[in-house]
Formats: structure tokens, C-alpha cells, sequence
């Protein structure tokens, strides 16, 4: 039995609000095993047989049926998630943060270019590092930075999402 890490997208934000017991009811009864959370920012830890593919469709219907939104679902397993914070290409600062973008197939690749059009700070860097887009920016300024705006576009909604990597090394602690 294989352990994943759900990650939703746009929970407990606007006007999507869910309760993370309820989350892992609708888990649990769309057939996933040990289901818990980690904050209540929309990551499920859980257990299963089925393959990737299968589990987004299954998940993905199943929060949309019983939250009646649109969900979008990307998942990691354990070994994935260990990868992804092995691999950060950048040193933890205090005045900084360090965002982990999780999507589909080559998401990465468009991240950087959207990146690289954008207008930046002296100390806001973007790296791919196995096919993992990576984005440091000063603390405070996220939503402000002009890459930060292009990530709330609704071009992106179905193909992301990103988590602190703090968050990430919380997931990692609680497999």
C-alpha cells in the first residue's frame, strides 16, 4: 500500500471553505485508508492501492460532489514529497520564503517562463529542479511580486498549486 499526500487546491480561501473532518470523511468513504491532515490548508495524507491517475479522478470527484466546487487535486507520494525538499535549490533564510509548486505533467517549465517575464526583487530566484519549479521571495511581499499575481490567474487554477516549504517539511514529519 502505497502513502500520498493530497494536495488540494484553493482550500479554506475566497469562497471554498471546508472543514478538514469533513475532508477526511470524503476520503475515507471514497475508499482511502489511515486519512489525516496536515494544517487546514488542504493536505490529506492517506493510504491506497490505486495508481495515481485513478485515485485524482476518484478524489477529485468526490470533493467536488460533496464540497459542490470545482476540485483540483495533486498528489505526491512520500518518497516525492522527501525528493521535493532534498532537492531545494535554496538556502532558508529568515526574511525569506520558499514556495514548492505541485502540478501536472511540464507545469514546471511554464512556472519559469511566467517567471522569467516577470519583474522581480533583488532576492526573488526561480529554479526547476526535477521538473519541480522552486520560487523564493521576501516575506510580505508574495501576493504583491508580479509573479505572485500570475499565479492567481485562472489559467493556472486546474494545473497547480504551491506550499510553503515549511508546510512541505510538515507533511514529510507526519507520513
Amino acid at each position: 500500500m502505497e502513502k500520498y499526500c493530497a494536495f488540494l487546491r484553493g482550500v479554506n480561501v475566497s469562497r471554498t471553505s471546508m472543514k478538514m473532518t469533513e475532508v477526511i470523511e470524503v476520503f475515507a468513504e471514497a475508499g482511502m485508508q489511515k486519512v489525516t491532515t496536515v494544517l487546514a490548508t488542504g493536505n490529506i495524507l492517506f493510504s491506497s492501492n490505486k495508481n495515481q491517475s485513478e485515485l485524482k479522478r476518484i478524489l477529485e470527484k468526490a470533493m467536488s460532489d460533496y464540497f459542490n466546487y470545482e476540485a483540483f487535486i495533486f498528489l505526491k507520494t512520500e518518497k516525492e514529497v522527501a525528493e521535493i525538499l532534498k532537492n531545494n535549490p535554496f538556502q532558508k533564510l529568515e526574511d525569506l520564503h520558499i514556495y514548492v509548486f505541485i502540478g501536472v505533467e511540464n507545469i514546471a517549465q511554464l512556472l519559469l517562463e511566467q517567471f522569467n517575464q516577470s519583474t522581480k526583487s533583488e532576492s526573488e530566484k526561480g529554479a526547476i529542479i526535477d521538473q519541480t519549479f522552486y520560487w523564493q521571495v521576501e516575506k510580505g511581499n508574495t501576493l504583491a511580486s508580479t509573479f505572485g499575481k500570475v499565479l492567481g490567474k485562472k489559467l493556472l487554477k486546474e494545473k497547480m498549486t504551491c506550499r510553503n516549504l515549511n508546510t512541505m517539511e510538515k507533511i514529510l514529519k507526519k507520513f
